[in-house]
């Protein structure tokens, strides 16, 4: 099962750079998928898809190469390192993905400009200032 996830994952990122964009991507969504960020929102299978969807148009341009696609039963994550279109600007970005019945159910995503990378790796030594006495 492991295998054919990965499959669907590797699909899904084709069929939403390909012509059909988030139209070819949504066959492979299942109706009740929640999107989770970061930041604790999340986000409905519609309101992504339209997220997804305005960035596509800007980023139309954007290359990606994949790096690693790992599964294990139901959780696919795919590492990625994207360059954006003129500025060159890069990004890596971890996703991770759950499957249900061969759809995508839920997805994480952890996007870092690379350019921040070092200033993010010491983040767990920074201190809050004392509060006032």
């Amino acid at each position: 099962m492991s295998s054919d996830n990965k499959s669907i994952v590797q699909q899904a990122l084709s069929e939403l750079l390909g012509p059909g964009g988030v139209d070819a991507l949504a066959p492979l969504i299942r109706d009740d998928f929640l999107h989770h960020r970061p930041d604790a929102t999340s986000s409905t299978k519609t309101e992504w898809l339209a997220a997804v969807g305005a960035a596509l148009v800007p980023l139309a341009d954007m290359r990606i190469e994949i790096r690693h696609v790992l599964a294990d039963d139901d959780h696919v994550v795919m590492h990625t390192r994207r360059w954006l279109p003129e500025s060159g600007a890069e990004v890596a970005v971890i996703d991770i993905l759950r499957l249900d019945d061969g759809l995508i159910a839920e997805a994480w995503e952890i996007i870092e400009p690379t350019s921040h990378a070092t200033a993010n790796l010491s983040w767990w030594t920074e201190r809050p200032a004392p509060a006032p006495a």
